[in-house]
């Protein structure tokens, strides 16, 4: 999957700029805001407060595209606090020992801990916190990586006459994955090439400047009052300046991102398309065997000293329920959520076996809502997470899931998981909202560049791109993608089901889609200014999810029940 903010780098190469408990429901008197339209644009910069904060703003008050959270709690949550809710997050892992994050998880007290028994019989040892389906397993392949070598000695140099008819779907199939692998390989190549030609020219001209200007840390104002004795060190500014008013003004820190860039394509090469990788040996399962489910661990921080493997899973459980009550890191969205951590998202592709067994393993453990911030674009067995949803709608769990950071439009591209796809418009549950990503900018850059929409496949958009949230040992970094806006949702949503139990998953998921607010802006989608759309048409509801607003809405509702 692409990095998003990593696209400025390729943006300059491709322009030529460088070469190469009970609860009482809080007493509602608001009513939902009209007339968003009629607020001006924020036009200056947000501030670093700010955009630690951003999604937590109100529109109306701050002119800042967030969820209204900061509003909600002073006019309307105040010193009420809802019942507990537990959200299950399927994710890469957490950081279980993070100072903002230890006392808001889930505890099975029905399990004895280091006991190594399985006290409660759900059939998982010492799951305090949750359950490690993965063992120790970290790197994976894509999925269609996986089709390909599994269907490769079987094809390989065979024409489709040559197919009988029984082979032709699953020789489609092979085809199909073979020429994602081939175009998302060659592209990681060529990708992780630019990125080094990028480096060598900015570390060249930082270089020489450095010298010149006698420090590193040079600002926008000391390059462009510097005079260059000669061409060459006119390109070398000319080059800088790019960076500066492009990707970040630090010259030293946008070398960390490209860095980071660089890192990320060697690693997918290494991992995602590498034919002689099996990533699941160390687990000792059959991961194409539903009814093989005696594996993994109770280790749902990974099994990883440096906790690297699980920064993504943190990230998102910090979003929703990040301590509000510490008075350090971050405020989550919700105060009242427990996170029961389900470690099932590899670095790579997820098997949908585990992802089944989690949504099951989160419902059984009491999850009221479940936060699935990944997806991929091939499937072998969708049937079994298909069947995990409805058994989470049978059991009124509310499934929250990110739409993908491919730019793309989800009603003609299938994504997995999702209740729906553009062959078959019809959901196969009313439990499961997907979310798209905003940027922080209202107006024609409200939609995140990197986010997936969709009338009919996605359901409402939420805060995106460059989130502040948890990372593992203690620490604390900017984030973006869909994988972030959906545990702001779910968020939401515990805050909902915590005030208001009597209202079910479906009612949950309409009152945030219904609640939110909309604009008639027409706006950028896929981070093509050539492609533009009003903001209403890229989801079912039209909407961005506020918390002030569902609130509000949710009280109605239960009233009238």
């Amino acid at each position: 999957m692409r990095i998003p903010f990593l696209k400025p780098f390729l943006g300059l190469l491709a322009a030529g700029i460088i070469t190469g408990c009970s609860s009482t429901a809080p007493k509602v008197v608001s009513t939902p805001v009209k007339n968003i339209d009629e607020i001006p644009l924020k036009v200056r910069d947000l501030s670093d407060a700010e955009l630690k904060n951003w999604t937590n703003k109100d529109l109306t008050q701050d002119t800042i595209p967030g969820m209204s959270v900061d509003r909600a709690y002073a006019e309307i949550i105040k010193k009420n606090r809802p019942s507990p809710v537990i959200v299950g997050v399927v994710d890469s892992g957490v950081d279980v020992e993070h100072e903002d994050l230890k006392n808001v998880l889930w505890i099975n007290t029905d399990e004895i801990p280091g006991n190594g028994k399985d006290d409660d019989s759900n059939g998982y040892i010492d799951d305090i916190h949750g359950w490690n389906f993965l063992g120790d397993a970290v790197a994976e392949n894509m999925e269609y990586v996986r089709i390909y070598k599994d269907l490769k000695p079987k094809y390989e140099g065979k024409s489709e006459s040559s197919i009988s008819t029984a082979d032709r779907e699953e020789f489609a199939l092979y085809k199909s994955a073979k020429a994602e692998y081939e175009k998302e390989y060659d592209e990681s190549v060529q990708t992780r090439d630019q990125y080094l030609q990028i480096k060598e020219q900015i570390v060249t001209a930082h270089n020489a400047v450095s010298k010149e200007l006698g420090t590193e840390d040079y600002t926008k104002e000391q390059l462009a009052d510097f005079k260059p004795g000669n061409e060459q060190m006119n390109q070398y500014k000319s080059i800088l300046s790019q960076i500066q008013y492009n990707v970040n003004e630090n010259i030293p820190e946008a070398l960390e991102e490209l860095d980071d860039a660089i890192d990320y394509y060697k690693g997918r090469l290494s991992t995602h398309f590498n034919l002689e990788l099996d990533g699941r040996a160390i687990v000792g399962d059959d991961p194409y065997d539903i009814t093989d489910t005696d594996y993994g661990n109770n280790e749902v921080s990974g099994p990883e000293a440096d906790k690297e493997n699980v920064k993504h899973g943190t990230h998102v459980a910090g979003i929703i329920a990040a301590d509000r009550s510490n008075e350090i890191g971050l405020k989550g969205v919700a105060n009242n959520a427990r996170i029961l951590v389900v470690r099932a998202v590899p670095d790579g592709d997820e098997y949908d076996k585990d992802i089944a067994l989690g949504i099951r393993y989160a419902v059984d453990n009491g999850a009221k809502v479940i936060n699935t911030s990944f997806g991929k674009y091939f499937s072998t067995n969708p049937e079994w997470v298909i069947d995990a949803i409805k058994y989470a709608a049978d059991n009124d769990v509310l499934i929250v899931n990110a739409a993908g950071n491919e730019g793309l439009d989800l009603d003609t591209n299938r994504v997995y998981p999702n209740d729906q796809d553009p062959t078959n418009t019809s959901e196969i549950a009313d439990n499961f909202l997907t979310v798209g990503a905003l940027n922080y900018e209202y107006g024609s850059g409200l939609v995140a560049e990197f986010s997936n929409y969709g009338k009919s496949n996605v359901d409402v958009f939420a805060p995106g791109t460059k989130i502040w949230s948890t990372t593992p040992n203690n620490e604390y970094e900017y984030l973006q993608g869909t994988s972030m806006a959906s545990p702001a949702v779910a968020g939401i949503a515990a805050i909902i089901r915590g005030y208001y139990p009597q209202l079910s998953a479906s009612q949950v998921k309409q009152v945030i889609m219904d609640s939110g607010l909309t604009t008639n802006a027409t706006v950028i989608v896929g981070g093509d200014r050539s492609n533009t759309k009003k903001f209403e048409s890229l989801s079912t509801s039209g909407k961005m999810a506020n918390l002030y607003n569902a609130l509000i809405l949710a009280d109605q509702i239960s009233k009238n029940n």
